[in-house]
């Protein structure tokens, strides 16, 4: 079908009985679109023309009386013409009626409408009964096709939710590839590495995710717009005991419920308008990660920071397998097999990290933006002040090839040692140890009990006897330590109890303390001794590195299928013995079926448990743990800075580069465990030049909790759904007996029945509503109550609403034929534009510092607030003429970009378009997200000579005073040059001045008289 119009137009019929006309966008006309609907007559119309309900009226002669070719005054689009305020043309030419829904005054010409063709061949098919309709009515559906400027160049005068959702769809894909790759590091640019705790793929995203993503994404693309080279990566702690329980209960093979849960997952995550480094994305379960999880842990093996013993496991007694904390209810049962859970002893691998533990304490003098952090880590390390020793024990002078490690409190003091203390819970005679029954045989409860066993030190080559204590515990969490008499009275009596011997090792010489009776180091004061004695040890590798009594090594073994291999073989002739480099990854093999029963799933699979030995080829089996899945995540920060390298975890000059992580955010759950490992591993990694950084995370960010509302009742503790609850009396009660109810805000959580659906919430209220809300609710270190109805998300949509009429009064006025100029403000315009151009420099400067120094997401958006709230205040005059109020507009939409990205695109769309701009420092061409961040003018940042003061008397202003800059904060003397001036001698002269008051953050005093 053609037109008359320049534009070209083309006209479809649809299943339901609509036209939908589109015109197309020329080189100057935007897209926009126009739909034609017929609309079937009522019943009740179709009774008046003496007409039955399936339409059959009269013959068709006497309906097809209208003229094949209607004139152009008489065309409908003249009456649209003529009754346009109205909101619908009518015309009374029948029930059978053509509505053209037309959004405000479109650039649709008379021609195009007459190009329509709705007399002749459009019209001309049959259609419910009708070769050709006899009366036709034309309608305007206001607001029918209402959209969006930038799909159609015409500005929402409202924004509502509606406008919103457009907004959003139009924008999300659009803003996501504006967040680009990095394909080459560039080291000219200076580097913002941003990084959020990866999930644990449950395959559904709580708001907890959607807070923390929310402020990494905001912060992100600040750094971007601040000329950084950016990452915000994400990946996935895929491995875990959730994945074994599906697999159990619903028949899945673990990866196949977790590859699908990470596929819903990053579905979501982009449903929530989050964009992260998608090219970086790593996944703990995958093979090219759990390999460099297998190769740090044998360069661990090789430093000798690995070793096996026995350890107590929670252990089913029906299953005969090993189960987590979180598979053992609150009565100590099974969740599975409901059988009363055992502690037993089974052979454990750990990681030594107490050899980094003071390392790691001192270094947390060099992170002092870990606020409240730093604390936590200290008080979970302790006071390194002793260290372990290496021994090797023996039964009856006989070496039995185990070894203990052994605690002193006083390292300098060693070769002083009397004794060898255990309790009596200790593994050796809980265990299976060789040295079981010798020592048990010896045991008496409450007693000190001399044993058959001894321990050989290994750094001074003492045969010391152990003995098992009577305590039922030591200091900190020890349960090994030294007995030295000549620091300790309680070891010396003892000692001298069981007749042990020893030696006095410490002197007072000249008032000073030094060591005797010590080999090469005889002569040293305390000091010196110490440290050259667990230095020593240190270098001979039998102990000596200082920790404190309260840290224990990490145990990693997991008697689970879904986890990282351990990459260790058990040989008859060698031991155990590491798998080599280029034998890794040691792939988890495929499972047949997986029950849960037994003491590992693993050990079952006879082809690969079943390898040979890599030093002497002989037969032998594999490790059959797995690790813990800390391990997995102890690391990932550096894979994520070379993902796909093939050839080694990372690449130590982009790990350089990256590292350490500018902002690491997360949860307080975490602020212990996690972060502690992960130092770990990076203290590990920086001895073994993998990277130069010795810690891991620059600045923490640990953000609160989101709590829900929840209703138990008393009587039961049961948590009761939102449906049964009646809320309709003073106080919430059970809907079902009136039972009155406990009500507690509380983490969310399905089974407390006080979650909320973060896509639920995007649907209801939009992406940048919800990430207004979870940034302006609370400060990030504080928890947010979940509560829609009283907080802050009114508040924010009524900000949003605000914006978009600013923007809307700004179009509209530079869109009007007057060009803007300057020079025809008058001075009280002028003032006015002033006043607006310290606000935006206030903003700017406030904002930039809550963005890169404090996060205070909720104190930024106040602040946005006050400025639009400036700005919404403007006359006419200078939203019209005002080089300052397009300035402070311009801002306000690039400081709003990072926390709502949708709709400061739509803002800035809109304002790009205007026909009249005064600003030229702003690249017009370009979305808000690629717009450089707002800089203070230096003029403002210019330090005055003089500051006006304003004079209040009685709380009443009377003018102001200049006074100098460098003494507008010292009371005494505003006070005298207040009193001096003319306006202190019009207003205080005489009068009993009874006390004077100084603002410290504004220029102002207030003088109290009588």
């Amino acid at each position: 079908m053609r037109s008359s119009s320049r534009y070209p137009l083309t006209c479809r019929l649809s299943m339901t009985s609509s036209y939908e006309l589109m015109q197309h966008s020329t080189a100057s006309r935007p897209d926009w679109r126009l739909t034609f609907r017929l609309r079937k007559p009522k019943a009740r119309e179709l009774c008046k023309e003496g007409k039955n309900r399936r339409g059959v009226g009269p013959p068709r002669a006497q309906r097809n009386t209208r003229s094949e070719h209607q004139s152009t005054k008489d065309h409908p689009y003249r009456k649209h013409q003529e009754t346009h305020s109205h909101g619908v043309v009518h015309g009374d030419r029948g029930p059978n009626t053509a509505a053209i829904p037309i959004l405000g005054r479109t650039p649709l010409m008379g021609s195009s409408i007459l190009a329509l063709g709705v007399c002749n061949s459009c019209l001309k098919g049959r259609l419910d009964g009708f070769t050709r309709p006899k009366n036709w009515k034309w309608a305007i559906d206001v607001g029918a096709l209402r959209t969006i400027y930038s799909e159609t160049g015409k500005w929402e005068k409202e924004y509502g939710l509606e406008t919103r959702k457009k907004v959003e769809n139009w924008w999300r894909h659009r803003i996501k590839d504006n967040f680009t790759k990095i394909n080459e590091v560039d080291t000219s640019k200076r580097k913002f590495y941003v990084l959020s705790m990866f999930p644990y793929p449950s395959g559904k995203l709580h708001m907890g995710h959607v807070r923390v993503y929310t402020i990494s994404d905001a912060v992100a693309r600040f750094q971007k717009m601040r000329g950084m080279q950016v990452i915000n990566p994400m990946g996935w702690d895929a491995f875990g005991l959730p994945a074994e329980n599906a697999a159990i209960e619903h028949g899945l093979q673990p990866d196949t419920w977790t590859k699908s849960n990470i596929q819903h997952m990053r579905e979501q995550l982009d449903r929530v308008g989050l964009c992260f480094s998608w090219d970086r994305e790593i996944t703990t379960c995958s093979e090219d990660y759990y390999k460099w999880t297998q190769y740090l842990f044998v360069k661990m093996h090789e430093a000798g920071l690995v070793y096996q013993k026995e350890a107590l496991v929670n252990w089913d007694p029906v299953d005969h397998t090993v189960l987590a904390n979180e598979q053992v209810d609150e009565n100590g049962c099974s969740w599975r097999s409901g059988a009363k859970v055992e502690q037993k002893y089974l052979k454990q691998w750990f990681l030594k990290t107490t050899v980094f533990a003071k390392a790691m304490l001192d270094a947390l003098a060099d992170l002092p933006a870990w606020y409240g952090v730093k604390s936590m880590q200290a008080n979970w390390i302790g006071e390194c002040t002793g260290c372990f020793f290496d021994c090797m024990l023996k039964l009856d002078k006989v070496e039995t090839g185990e070894k203990i490690f052994a605690y002193a409190f006083n390292p300098e003091a060693i070769y002083g040692a009397s004794h060898i203390e255990i309790l009596p819970n200790h593994r050796l005679l809980q265990g299976s140890s060789s040295l079981k029954e010798a020592l048990q045989e010896a045991f008496s409860a409450g007693k000190d009990c001399l044993t058959r066993v001894s321990a050989v030190n290994l750094f001074t080559r003492q045969e010391l006897p152990v003995v098992i204590s009577r305590k039922s515990e030591f200091e900190g969490y020890l349960d090994t330590k030294i007995g030295i008499p000549s620091t300790s009275s309680e070891d010396a009596t003892l000692a001298d109890k069981l007749g042990l011997s020893y030696i006095r090792v410490i002197e007072a010489i000249n008032e000073t303390e030094k060591i005797v009776n010590s080999g090469e180091f005889t002569g040293l004061t305390r000091q010196e001794a110490f440290l050259a004695i667990t230095q020593e040890a240190q270098k001979k590798g039998v102990g000596g590195h200082l920790t404190s009594d309260k840290l224990r090594d990490w145990l990693i073994s997991r008697q689970r299928y879904w986890g990282t291999p351990i990459p260790i073989i058990h040989c008859s002739s060698c031991g155990t013995v590491p798998v080599p480099y280029d034998d890794l990854p040691v792939v988890l093999p495929t499972l047949s079926a997986f029950t849960g029963k037994g003491t590992s799933a693993l050990a079952s699979v006879s082809e690969w448990i079943n390898c040979k030995c890599p030093r002497c080829m002989g037969a032998a089996v594999r490790e059959t743990d797995t690790m813990d899945t800390f391990v997995d995540s102890a690391w990932y920060y550096l894979r994520y800075t070379d993902p796909h390298n093939s050839e080694r975890p990372f690449n130590k000059s982009l790990a350089d580069f990256w590292m350490p992580v500018d902002l690491y955010i997360g949860g307080k759950e975490h602020a212990v465990m996690h972060l502690y490992y992960a130092r770990f591993f990076n203290h590990f990694c920086n001895t073994q030049d993998m990277v130069k950084h010795r810690e891991p995370f620059q600045k923490l960010l640990v953000q609160g909790l989101i709590k829900g509302q929840t209703y138990r009742l008393a009587s039961s503790g049961r948590y009761l759904k939102r449906k049964e609850v009646d809320v309709s009396g003073p106080e919430p009660t059970h809907a079902e007996t009136g039972e009155k109810l406990h009500i507690t805000w509380e983490k969310m959580s399905k089974s407390k029945h006080n979650g909320v659906d973060p896509e639920e919430m995007v649907q209801q209220y939009g992406i940048d509503t919800t990430r207004l809300y979870l940034l302006f609710a609370a400060p990030p270190e504080q928890d947010i109550l979940w509560d829609v109805k009283t907080d802050a998300i009114p508040g924010v949509r009524r900000w949003q609403s605000r914006l978009w009429s600013l923007t809307s009064k700004y179009i509209d006025a530079r869109n009007s034929s007057t060009k803007p100029s300057p020079q025809l403000l008058n001075k009280k315009d002028v003032a006015e534009g002033r006043k607006i151009w310290e606000y935006r420099n206030l903003a700017v400067s406030e904002v930039t510092s809550y963005f890169s120094e404090d996060y205070m997401f909720n104190a930024a958006i106040s602040q946005l607030m006050s400025l639009s709230n400036i700005l919404s205040q403007s006359s006419a005059r200078v939203v019209e003429h005002s080089s300052e109020f397009e300035d402070a507009l311009a801002s306000l939409c690039i400081m709003i970009a990072p926390m709502a990205p949708h709709l400061a695109s739509e803002l800035w769309k809109g304002m790009a378009h205007v026909q009249h701009k005064l600003c030229t420092q702003y690249n017009w061409d370009a979305d808000v997200l690629l717009q450089p961040w707002p800089t203070v003018d230096p003029e403002y940042l210019r330090v005055p000579d003089t500051v006006a003061v304003s004079v209040l008397v009685n709380n009443k202003s009377y003018g102001t005073v200049s006074i100098p800059y460098n003494e507008s904060q010292d009371l005494k003397t505003v006070q005298d040059l207040v009193l001096q001036s003319a306006l202190g001698e019009a207003h205080l002269k005489g009068r009993i001045i009874k006390k004077v008051f100084l603002s410290p953050r504004t220029a102002l005093i207030n003088f109290l008289v009588e």
